[in-house]
C-alpha cells in the first residue's frame, strides 16, 4: 500500500512540475542536459548562488545589518537602540526592523537556551522605558509564541496573553506608534479574539497608519479561511483596501496576499494561474509595483510574491524583470514558508530563466 501511494504521489508530482521541465512543441521549457551549450545559466544575469541568498530580510537594508551584526557580536543592545530612535515610526520600516531584531533574539534563544538573546533582556532591564526596546520584547514574545509552541496548547496562550500585556506597555511608551497595536494583531488571532475584539485592535492601528501595508498584512491573516475569517471576509478585506489606497501604495496589491493564502495546497489543473480571478490579483500587483516609490520597504516583498504566480502562469519576462530586482534576499513570502528559502526562491529563479531562454530571452534582451 505504501508503495502505491508513492507511486500516486510521484504522479501528481509530475503533473504538476512536468509542464515547467519539458513542454509541448511551440514554447515553453525543453530540458537538456546539465552543461549543455542551450542550458540555461542564472549567473550570466548576474544572480547569486542558493548558498548566498539572505535569508533574513526580503530586500536590502544595510543600516539593520551592520546594526545586527553588531548586537549580536558585542552583546551590546545600545546600537538597536539608536537605529529604532532615527527610525520613524510611521512608516514601515520601524516595523520591520522591530520584526528583525525580535526574530534575531528568538532564534538566538532556540539555537542556546537560557543564553541566546541576552541583549534583549538587558535592554529591557536597562532601559525598561525605552520605546525601542519595549516593542522588540512585545514581538518577540509573539514569535516566541508561533515558534516554540502549538497553537492552542496552554503553553501557546501564556506566553500570547504575556505579549499582549507586553504590547500594553510598548503602546504606553511611544503614544501614536502603529507597532506595538501591529504586533497585538497577531495575539488576537493566536488568542481567537471575536471580530468585533480584533476589530476594536485594528481600528488603533489604522488610526495611527491607514496605508500601512505590513499592517494590513498581519490583519489578513485574522480574516483568513484557516483562522477566524473566510476566503469571501479576506477577499473583501483585501479589495476594499486595495480600492481605497492611494496612487503609489502598494495596498494595491493586497488582493494578490489574499489569493495565495486560499490557493489549494495541491494545484493539478494548470490553468489555475491564468484564471480571471489569479490574474485580475496578479495586475493589482504589477500596478502597484509599478507605480511605488523605489525606495518603499514593502516593495520587496510584493516583488516576491508575484515571482511565485508569474512563473506559475509562465509569464517569464515579467518574472524575470522582478528577479534582477530582488536576488540576494529571500526572507519573504513564499519562500519563508520553506523549510529552505534560499532552494525555494533558486528553483523558482531556475525555471524562469529556462522558461525565458527558452522563448528566446537572453541576459542582453533583459538588459534593455
Amino acid at each position: 500500500m505504501d508503495i502505491l501511494w508513492f507511486l500516486i504521489a510521484l504522479g501528481l508530482l509530475f503533473g504538476i512540475l512536468g509542464p515547467y521541465v519539458l513542454r509541448r512543441r511551440g514554447g515553453g521549457i525543453r530540458q537538456v542536459a546539465p552543461g549543455a551549450p542551450d542550458a540555461a545559466d542564472p549567473e550570466a544575469y548576474g544572480f547569486l548562488r542558493q548558498e548566498q541568498q539572505d535569508v533574513r530580510l526580503p530586500g536590502p537594508d544595510r543600516d539593520l545589518l551592520d546594526v545586527l551584526d553588531v548586537v549580536q557580536a558585542t552583546q551590546d543592545w545600545r546600537a538597536a537602540s539608536q537605529l529604532l530612535k532615527g527610525t520613524a515610526k510611521e512608516g514601515e520600516s520601524r516595523w520591520q526592523r522591530v520584526q528583525a531584531f525580535a526574530g534575531a533574539a528568538s532564534l538566538e534563544l532556540a539555537e542556546r537556551p537560557g543564553v541566546g538573546g541576552a541583549w534583549l533582556r538587558s535592554w529591557r532591564a536597562e532601559a525598561p522605558k525605552d520605546p525601542g526596546g519595549a516593542q522588540v520584547y512585545a514581538e518577540f514574545l509573539v514569535q516566541q509564541a508561533w515558534r516554540s509552541s502549538a497553537a492552542g496548547t496552554d503553553d501557546f496562550r501564556i506566553i500570547l496573553e504575556e505579549a499582549r500585556a507586553a504590547c500594553g506597555q510598548a503602546a504606553l511608551l511611544a503614544p501614536g506608534d502603529p507597532v506595538p497595536y501591529i504586533s497585538e494583531l497577531a495575539v488576537a488571532r493566536g488568542l481567537g479574539d471575536t471580530h468585533e475584539q480584533f476589530d476594536q485592535v485594528w481600528a488603533k492601528v489604522i488610526d495611527r497608519a491607514p496605508q500601512h501595508m505590513g499592517a494590513h498584512l498581519a490583519a489578513l491573516h485574522y480574516w483568513c479561511e484557516k483562522w477566524h475569517g473566510s476566503r469571501e471576509e479576506a477577499d473583501h478585506f483585501a479589495t476594499t483596501a486595495a480600492a481605497r489606497a492611494p496612487h503609489g501604495s502598494l495596498l494595491a496589491a493586497l488582493p494578490l496576499f489574499a489569493v495565495f493564502e486560499h490557493q489549494p495546497d495541491l494545484v493539478i489543473v494548470q490553468d489555475y494561474y491564468r484564471t480571471a480571478v489569479v490574474s485580475k490579483a496578479m495586475e493589482g500587483a504589477l500596478y502597484a509595483v509599478h507605480s511605488a516609490r523605489p525606495d518603499d520597504p514593502m516593495l520587496a516583498h510584493v516583488r516576491h510574491l508575484l515571482v511565485h504566480f508569474l512563473v506559475r502562469a509562465e509569464r517569464w519576462e515579467e518574472a524575470m524583470r522582478l528577479l534582477v530586482r530582488v536576488d540576494g534576499y529571500v526572507g519573504a513570502l513564499p519562500w519563508t514558508l520553506s523549510g529552505d528559502p534560499a532552494l525555494e526562491y533558486t528553483v523558482y529563479r531556475n525555471l524562469a530563466v529556462a522558461g525565458y531562454e527558452s522563448n528566446g530571452g537572453s541576459p542582453a534582451t533583459l538588459a534593455r
